[in-house]
């Protein structure tokens, strides 16, 4: 079979698989409810669990008692399936990542005496550093929008939100207007697990976010009451008075880092995040103040943007010192 490359390529190869069986709907939706009850999930992760959990129950289309029943050997030829269509090792990860889940509530339950994913390991992972922006390109970003126009002060007002405060992308498009103090200068965030934190506010970001609250965003609902799907009044919103998507916010960045002069291939929403958190650490941030604003369970996970700090003063050293 020849190896398929692009996403839209593995697209169309999925449609091809069968559709799913009410078993295996039934078992991916227990185990979906589970996990929700039990972590808090968050609907993106949940989502992701699904689209893996589904993908891999379609593939096999029931054989051998469906997903549920699935054996070692049918994690490794879907495994090997997966890889000829070209899914990258971290995509990989992912999938067995799902499926570790899955079979260990199925043991946990007493619904299977074996568990197919112990023995399989996970593909090896590059360690990719997060990539941050000079603080002269974020200065350059975030005056890229065009302020005389509600959208653009909409959009220069969400840049500066997300830099001050290290939000993720779905915390900011997902981000109620109620979640916002501006007389105390502080957000108040939900994010992974449903876990609230308090985020402090730099004056810059409330300047922009009372503009837009004062004009731009009056504007865009046109006198209108903007309810969400779940009854909250979302804080940014388009101009058909609906919350803005991450693939639109996405967009966004892309076409703001052009006009900036910055190359859009460089720069994402994540960047912003991973800029906050290190240019805070490069000015002295501590650690463990840093987990908290970012809203990390782990300290090992902020531990990372020490790499990214220690890079960047190897860099200075290398380009500066006289036997650099």
């Amino acid at each position: 079979m020849p190896e398929l490359r692009t996403p839209a390529e593995r697209r169309q190869q999925a449609q091809h698989l069968p559709p799913l069986r009410d078993a295996d709907a039934a078992a991916i939706q227990q185990f979906l409810d589970t996990a929700w009850a039990e972590q808090g999930l968050a609907r993106q992760s949940l989502d992701s669990y699904r689209r893996d959990l589904e993908g891999f129950a379609r593939w096999r289309d029931g054989a051998g008692g469906g997903l549920a029943g699935a054996d070692r050997q049918a994690l490794f030829d879907y495994l090997a399936w997966r890889t000829r269509l070209g899914y990258s090792q971290r995509s990989n990860a992912r999938w067995l990542s799902s499926l570790r889940a899955f079979f260990a509530l199925r043991l946990r339950r007493g619904e299977r005496g074996d568990d197919p994913t112990a023995l399989l390991d996970p593909p090896k992972l590059p360690r990719s550093l997060p990539k941050a922006l000079a603080e002269s390109q974020i200065d350059a970003l975030l005056a890229a929008p065009d302020v005389t126009d509600p959208a653009g002060l909409r959009d220069r007002a969400m840049l500066e939100l997300m830099y001050a405060a290290g939000l993720r992308v779905s915390e900011l498009v997902n981000l109620p207007a109620n979640a916002v103090n501006l007389r105390q200068g502080v957000l108040r965030v939900t994010g992974k697990g449903s876990k609230e934190r308090l985020v402090p506010l730099g004056e810059e970001s409330q300047h922009w976010l009372q503009r837009y609250l004062d004009t731009a965003r009056p504007a865009l609902a046109a006198g209108q009451a903007v309810p969400a799907s779940d009854g909250t009044v979302p804080m940014f919103i388009d101009a058909a008075r609906h919350p803005l998507s991450r693939q639109q916010f996405w967009g966004l960045v892309k076409r703001y880092a052009a006009l900036a002069g910055i190359d859009p291939a460089a720069v994402s929403p994540h960047g912003l995040r991973h800029s906050f958190a290190t240019h805070l650490l490069n000015r002295g941030a501590d650690l463990r103040a840093l987990q908290m604003l970012l809203g990390h369970s782990s300290l090992s996970t902020t531990q990372i943007y020490t790499l990214v700090a220690r890079e960047h003063l190897q860099k200075l050293h290398s380009k500066h010192h006289p036997r650099g």
